[in-house]
């Protein structure tokens, strides 16, 4: 290298600045640490894709450097990291101060030569450069070495200037491209269904083909062929199989259900729900099971009987240590809550109590003591069923004696506790009257009804809701209970509500649906599919006789029980309530002004 760069040392040492001067004074000690150092370690030449690039952008570019410019290059150099990348820099910029790039016309044969092999080259890694990987790339990059002594002066000048181009062109070139990222995210989709696959027991079949799927969804895969997808829909189908917190009875719940009602959940009668938490109360433990095997049923009877248990809850709660009653309790009371909701959905009665509960811990004084606390949270729980239940029912009872009149045939449907003490309050005022009372199976609640009435001497019959056509021109009026009023005017009551309102209003008999306040929701719902509550389909076989018997063996058969109907306010003449006797369309005015008038 030093006998290529002689001659022109002498031509031009006349023509040569300090600066110059100086700059191959410092490329000759740079020259000879360099062959010190390749005496030691021969080195080798890898010219990657990325560099042949390069190589081509810098010799096709041909531009005349001024002196400064030239003078500043073997400066430059001498800020690599690597010792051997600098020792090969800083030769090649000597030769460059010494042989300056000429125009085009002017290029020797060997430049130009170069100038054709890094073209090809440069072809070859476009083409090659949407089949590679990142790191593929910067492996490649950091593998690099320094070029061998009998290299020509042009090659060595590209492969320099090539390495800091390349360096360039990896911090430009983006983090992954969509090739790639889709190939990462098959290869994850892949690993998530081999995990499955083993903690659930699956069959081989299934396993080998996630393993398929993970050898094929490697991330160096350019594109994702047509069977790649295929795989991907059987994997996305297979998945909620394939999960482990969906275990066989979940699979055989889903089986029983219509798949229109598949998001709606069911009373869970599994006794490990109601032992083995130690953190349950026993009286909330023993509401459970009486909710889950339906022996507390009704709105009013659901929320009393949870009122009576958050007493108990209240009473036997002791506060940690450096903790606040008020934040404690409210904790401690969510779980209980949590749990009879596992037990069974809440009623709209329930959990609007549990929100005024809540609200009254939320005022507690924190400056009391714990047992003046709980005497004022008992307090609130009487006086709490005292006024929404049982002054509401004698305020509804006491506007529905003014409906009732001699001769009148009122109807009923299913059990109401509110319809049975209006009928009890006109019997004790001697009006003449008779129910019809419509029942319904599976749980057949107006026999409880038809019951009660008689044992107060009213004078009754019973029909089922088969049947409900045949009576109706006798009715005079129809009297509905509720569950909920929401608060787009619908009435959501039991199944079979809505085609007693349908009949009805089609015999011009008015409905009249009695309702206290404590009962209404902020929901709004037009249908019974949004929100509701599953029962037990076994409940619909009557006996073994019945053609829904072993109905699980009948592929194509699948009962529906559901709880509640929604019947639309076109169909409701008034609403009953302690407040007056308002249309559907009223309730968002009561929910408003309910705080304010102490309801």
């Amino acid at each position: 290298m030093q006998k290529s760069s002689s001659n022109p040392q002498q031509n031009a040492s006349a023509d040569k600045t300090r600066e110059q001067v100086m700059a191959e004074r410092e490329a000759k000690k740079q020259a000879k640490l360099a062959k010190k150092q390749k005496s030691i370690t021969p080195a080798t030449t890898i010219i990657t894709e990325v560099e042949q690039t390069t190589i081509t952008q810098k010799l096709t570019t041909t531009t005349t450097t001024t002196t400064k410019e030239q003078s500043q290059l073997p400066l430059r150099s001498t800020n690599v990291a690597d010792p051997k990348t600098a020792s090969q820099s800083s030769s090649q910029n000597s030769t460059d101060s010494f042989n300056p790039t000429a125009p085009a016309s002017e290029k020797t044969r060997e430049q130009i030569k170069a100038e054709r092999e890094a073209k090809k080259a440069a072809k070859q890694a476009a083409k090659s450069a949407k089949s590679n990987n990142v790191d593929a790339a910067a492996k490649q990059l950091n593998n690099l070495q320094v070029a061998t002594k009998n290299e020509s002066a042009p090659a060595a000048a590209a492969t320099a200037t090539g390495a800091s181009a390349a360096a360039d062109h990896e911090k430009k070139k983006p983090a992954l491209t969509k090739a790639e990222r889709r190939a990462i995210q098959e290869a994850q989709r892949a690993a998530k269904a081999q995990g499955q696959a083993k903690k659930t027991t699956a069959t081989p079949g299934a396993v080998k083909s996630a393993a398929g799927n993970s050898v094929k969804a490697t991330p160096n895969v350019p594109a994702t062929t047509h069977k790649e997808h295929k795989h991907d829909k059987d994997d996305k189908e297979e998945s909620p199989a394939k999960s482990p917190s969906k275990g066989g009875t979940v699979k055989a719940d889903r089986e029983c259900k219509v798949k229109l009602f598949n998001h709606l959940v069911s009373a869970d009668k599994d006794a490990s729900l109601f032992i083995n938490d130690p953190n349950v109360h026993p009286s909330m433990a023993r509401l459970g099971v009486q909710y889950a095997q339906r022996t507390i049923v009704g709105s009013n009877a659901r929320c009393i009987a949870f009122l009576h248990a958050l007493r108990q809850v209240v009473q036997d709660f002791e506060t940690p240590a450096k903790k606040e009653f008020g934040r404690s309790l409210d904790v401690a009371v969510k779980h209980h809550v949590d749990h009879l909701n596992k037990c069974r959905p809440l009623a709209v009665s329930v959990y609007n109590a549990y929100k005024q509960f809540k609200n009254q811990l939320t005022q507690l004084p924190t400056d009391t003591p714990e047992t003046e606390l709980k005497e004022l949270l008992g307090h609130f729980i009487d006086t709490y069923i005292e006024n929404q239940i049982g002054k509401a029912a004698q305020a509804i009872s006491s506007s529905m004696q003014e409906k009732i009149t001699d001769g009148d045939v009122l109807l009923t449907f299913a059990c109401s506790s509110l319809i049975q003490f209006i009928c009890e309050e006109a019997k004790r005022r001697k009006v003449t009257f008779r129910v019809i009372v419509v029942d319904s199976r599976p749980f057949c609640e107006g026999q409880e009804m038809l019951r009660r009435l008689h044992a107060c001497g009213i004078p009754c019959t019973y029909v089922l809701i088969n049947a409900i056509s045949y009576v109706m021109p006798e009715a005079t009026k129809v009297m509905l209970g509720a569950h909920a009023l929401l608060a787009n005017g619908y009435v959501m009551a039991r199944t079979g509500t809505a085609q007693v309102a349908l009949v009805a209003n089609s015999h011009n008999v008015p409905v009249l649906v009695c309702c206290e306040t404590h009962k209404f929701s902020e929901r709004f719902q037009t249908d019974a599919i949004v929100y509701n509550e599953l029962c037990d389909p076994n409940l619909l076989v009557m006996d073994e006789k019945c053609s829904l018997n072993n109905w699980q063996s009948k592929s194509r058969l699948t009962p529906l029980n559901l709880s509640y109907d929604i019947t639309p306010p076109e169909l409701v003449s008034a609403v009953v309530t302690e407040v007056a006797i308002l249309p559907c369309t009223s309730v968002p005015v009561i929910l408003r002004i309910k705080p304010d008038i102490g309801y």
